[in-house]
C-alpha cells in the first residue's frame, strides 16, 4: 500500500460505478411514463456459471448505489454498508455476485429531479415524476434483465429497503429466492407519517426552495433540507444512544444564569454537524420524493388490506430482522410481517436484536446481528 492510501483489506477494493441507460419507457404506478432513463450501480464479486449467486442490495432513504469497497485508492469514507459486504462478511463477495444501485428519482447519478429533463432542457426538479416501490422494483427488474439475472439469491434491504425487498417478493415471485427484511415494515405509522411532513415543510418554508426550482436559479434550500437531515436523525437514534454518546455534556458556554446564550450542547453541535453535511450531498426534490414514497407503500393495499393474501403471493424464503430500542420501525412492525409470512404458510425466519442504536442498528457492526445474519446468508449460499 503506498503512502497515503486507504488500507482496504477486509472489503471489495477500489469499485468503479456503472451507468445502464434504458430507452424503452418504464410505465409509472402514477401513470406517466418515463423514458430515457439511467440507473448507476455498482457490483461485487463475481455471477457465477449458472447465474444463482446473486444478490440485490435496496438502499433506504438516503442511500446509494456505493455500499461497500473505495472509489479510489485515497477515499477515506467506504460504502454505507461495508461492514456487511465483503469477502468473508455475511454478505460474502466471495460466494454471491452482489448489485448495490441508486434508486430512479435519486441524486446519485440515476435519473432524477436533478437530471435534465429532456422535453424542456431543464432540471427535472419537482416536475419529477412522482414514484412508488413498485416502480424502483420494475426498474430494478430491467436491470437484472440487462445483467442475465433471471433469479435473485437474495433481494436484501433495511428500512425503505426492506419495504422494496418485500415488494420484490409480491411482483416477481419467481425471481426471489430469499427475502431479507430488515428494521422495516407493511406500511408507516401516523407518527412516521408526521414526521415525513414536517421534513418537507422545512424544506419547502426555506425561502431558497423556490417552489423546488432553485437548481434553475442556482440555489440551494440548504437550511431547509439540513433543518430536515435533523429531525430525521433524530428519529432514527434511541435515547439510550444519544444519552451514551452526548449525555448533556457542553461544547460550549456555561449553564452559570446568565450564559443561556452561549451555552451549546455537544447534541446541538452534531445535528448541526449532520444538517450541513446532508445538505451539502443531498437533494431537497428527492427528499420530498422519497419521503413521500415511503408515506404512501402499503404492501397489502391492493390485497384487500389483508397482508395474509399479500404474502400468498410470495414463493421465497424470509428473514426478517428487528432491533429493541428502534421507535421508528418498531419490532411491533416486523412481528405483523412475521405473523401474516405465517398465517400465509411462508417459510419465515425473525430475530429481534438487543440493541441501543435505535433504527441506525441496522448499519452498525453488532455482533448478535451479523453472527445471525451471516448463518442466514450461509444458508442462501449454500441451497
Amino acid at each position: 500500500m503506498r503512502h497515503g492510501a486507504t488500507d482496504t483489506a477486509g472489503s471489495v477494493g477500489i469499485v468503479t460505478p456503472q451507468t445502464a441507460r434504458f430507452d424503452e419507457p418504464l410505465m409509472l404506478a402514477c401513470g406517466r411514463a418515463l423514458a430515457p432513463y439511467e440507473l448507476v450501480y455498482e457490483t461485487y464479486g463475481t455471477l457465477n456459471a449458472t447465474r444463482s449467486n446473486a444478490v440485490l442490495i435496496c438502499h433506504a432513504l438516503s442511500g446509494h448505489h456505493h455500499a461497500a469497497g473505495y472509489h479510489s485508492e485515497t477515499d477515506r469514507k467506504p460504502g454505507w454498508w461495508d461492514e456487511y459486504i465483503g469477502p468473508g462478511k455475511p454478505i460474502d463477495s466471495n460466494r454471491f455476485f452482489i448489485v448495490s444501485l441508486n434508486n430512479l428519482g435519486g441524486c446519485h447519478g440515476s435519473t432524477g429531479p436533478t437530471a435534465i429533463n429532456p422535453d424542456t432542457g431543464k432540471p427535472w426538479g419537482p416536475d419529477f415524476p412522482p414514484l412508488r416501490a413498485r416502480d424502483w422494483v420494475h426498474s430494478q427488474a430491467r436491470l437484472a434483465d440487462r445483467l442475465g439475472i433471471s433469479s435473485w439469491a437474495a433481494v436484501i434491504g433495511g428500512s425503505l429497503g426492506g419495504m422494496q425487498a418485500m415488494r420484490w417478493a409480491l411482483e416477481y415471485p419467481e425471481r426471489v429466492k430469499h427475502c431479507v427484511v430488515i428494521a422495516s415494515a407493511m406500511k408507516l405509522s401516523a407518527q412516521n407519517i408526521a414526521f415525513n411532513e414536517i421534513a418537507r415543510h422545512a424544506i419547502q418554508s426555506d425561502p431558497d426552495f423556490a417552489e423546488g426550482r432553485y437548481l434553475e436559479q442556482g440555489n440551494l434550500p440548504a437550511k431547509g433540507l439540513g433543518l430536515a437531515r435533523m429531525v430525521g436523525h433524530i428519529t432514527y437514534l434511541s435515547d439510550d444512544a444519544m444519552a451514551a454518546k452526548f449525555g448533556r455534556d457542553l461544547r460550549s458556554g456555561t449553564l452559570e444564569r446568565g450564559g443561556e446564550d452561549d451555552v451549546e450542547f455537544q447534541v446541538q453541535s452534531y445535528l448541526r454537524y449532520q444538517g450541513s453535511q446532508f445538505s451539502g450531498s443531498f437533494d431537497a426534490n428527492t427528499y420530498i420524493l422519497m419521503t413521500r414514497a415511503l408515506d404512501y407503500f402499503d404492501l397489502a393495499r391492493e390485497y384487500g388490506d389483508d397482508p395474509v393474501a399479500a404474502f400468498r403471493h410470495a414463493r421465497c424464503s424470509f428473514l426478517v430482522i428487528s432491533f429493541s430500542t428502534d421507535w421508528r420501525f418498531s419490532p411491533a412492525r416486523s412481528r405483523e410481517i412475521v405473523d401474516a409470512l405465517i398465517a400465509a404458510d411462508r417459510p419465515v425466519t425473525y430475530a429481534e436484536i438487543e440493541a441501543n442504536e435505535g433504527h441506525d442498528a441496522f448499519l452498525m457492526p453488532i455482533p448478535r446481528y451479523r453472527e445471525l445474519f451471516a448463518a442466514y446468508m450461509q444458508r442462501v449460499g449454500d441451497a
